[in-house]
């Protein structure tokens, strides 16, 4: 069943591990906006205490992920779209370093891989495979991350990326913003195989500011201005 495999794996987790599991669910919209999280429910699935629950509930509200509201408990909040513009803007600061560290300290086995992946999305966009294409684009971003040893940057670009808003999410990849992400991405790999970091830092940053600009014109075609 869903819930035995969602579970954690061991009883007793600490509050971090608790809070490490209610974001992945939220990441994986398993929770979604506007969704209360029933104390004894968590309890039940994690194996947390009742004392370890209310702490990671606590800890998530401070990241701004949950609300937690007198004698209603705690429910998952909603990013505002000021607020993902301002998510955003960080994660492009963020993701940029990266891709400029990715350009000076990669190996060319490194470089051939992230070719591949993006060879991959490509693939998926002449497919149609939105799903495939945002698990790839995941995978693509990660590496460049991970290979620079980036590990307190790829925390928080994790946390960046948690509380944006649910439908929109659902409706990222679809259409003319695979295509536009894919040429992106080209032009950040051309520029980090190029050996020019500067280049692929502004390319990076202008790849996650295009996504922001496709996620205003959704939510003003979706929810009017």
């Amino acid at each position: 069943m869903t819930e035995i495999a969602d579970a954690l794996p061991k009883s007793g987790p600490p509050a971090t591990e608790i809070a490490d599991w209610i974001r992945s669910q939220i990441r994986a919209n398993r929770f979604v906006p506007g969704q209360r999280l029933v104390e004894v429910d968590i309890i039940r699935r994690t194996g947390g205490s009742r004392f370890k629950v209310r702490e990671a509930f606590q800890r998530l509200a401070a990241e701004g992920l949950l609300e937690i509201e007198e004698f209603r408990g705690a429910s998952v909040r909603e990013a505002s779209l000021a607020e993902v513009s301002q998510l955003y803007r960080a994660r492009a600061a963020l993701e940029g370093i990266c891709a400029a560290d990715f350009t000076r300290l990669a190996s060319d086995e490194d470089k051939e891989r992230l070719r591949e992946i993006a060879e991959k999305m490509e693939t998926c966009v002449e497919s149609g495979a939105a799903e495939q294409f945002g698990k790839l684009n995941g995978e693509w971003h990660s590496m460049i991350m991970r290979v620079t040893r980036n590990d307190v940057i790829a925390d928080l670009v994790s946390r960046l990326n948690t509380p944006v808003h649910h439908l929109l999410f659902e409706s990222f990849y679809r259409g003319d913003r695979m295509n536009e992400a894919t040429r992106d991405h080209r032009a950040i790999l051309d520029a980090i195989l190029a050996g020019d970091p500067e280049a692929a830092e502004k390319a990076m940053r202008r790849h996650v500011e295009n996504g922001l600009q496709f996620l205003t014109s959704l939510d003003r075609a979706l929810f009017g201005d």
